[in-house]
């Protein structure tokens, strides 16, 4: 377990990977990056829930297989204990039923480890901007996984919880539109946006577009249908 100093403009970063050497090699990829911080590194589920709850991170990049606590667990126990701290997959595998496990627990985003370096940049940075990540292979999963039909949406929160605005906020961002994009179409400034996404994340106690995205699906707030 690895604790770094951290200045308040970047974005903190905590590494999970039980292998040393796939571990050292993506903090290289990562540290030398303007506006990122890698402010600690895990070996393993527990040590990475134990890190996020001393030290609250924005982002946690992390395997799936782990010794002790498996990235489905981990990331289940991280959004409880910290809900606005995004987690990042980043795995070999893209088993369906990782995929939906590791969603429905709360991962922000998840991708292949055979991305680029530029391409892991801008997950993590979208993370932190509230902007969804997920491998092209892995978001047809996803799709595919509402088309099931006993995937029936089921009522456990209630849209009203929303305000009108924040329902139309969240319906675009369903269709894949930008915060940028958002602003545009709906003539808000992009702040008020970043405003409106942040307060949807309180209200429904999550921390990134694609748990919002999955929420309304799940929710029968709109349909894949809707999102064409």
């Amino acid at each position: 377990m690895i604790y770094m100093e951290v200045y308040m403009s970047d974005i903190t970063i905590i590494l999970c990977e039980d292998h040393l050497i796939t571990r050292q090699g993506i903090r290289r990829l990562l540290e030398d990056e303007k506006g990122l911080k890698i402010i600690g590194e895990a070996s393993n589920g527990e040590e990475v829930v134990e890190m996020v709850t001393a030290m609250k991170p924005d982002v946690v990049v992390m395997d799936i297989a782990m010794p002790k606590l498996n990235g489905i667990e981990a990331t289940r126990q991280i959004k409880l204990i910290h809900p606005l701290t995004g987690i990042l997959i980043l795995s070999a595998y893209d088993d369906d039923e990782y995929v939906y496990a590791l969603l429905k627990a709360g991962a922000a985003g998840y991708l292949l480890k055979s991305v680029g370096g530029d391409e892991l940049v801008r997950a993590i940075k979208a993370i932190h901007n509230g902007e969804p990540v997920l491998d092209p292979g892995i978001a047809k999963k996803v799709l595919n996984y509402f088309k099931l039909p006993d995937k029936v949406p089921a009522m456990e929160i209630n849209s009203a919880q929303l305000t009108e605005r924040e329902l139309d906020i969240i319906k675009l961002a369903a269709k894949g539109l930008t915060n940028k994009d958002i602003a545009e179409k709906l003539h808000l400034s992009y702040r008020t946006v970043e405003g409106h996404m942040r307060g949807i994340f309180n209200k429904l106690g999550i921390g990134s577009r694609t748990e919002a995205v999955l929420y309304g699906l799940k929710n029968g707030w709109f349909t894949l249908e809707d999102l064409i």
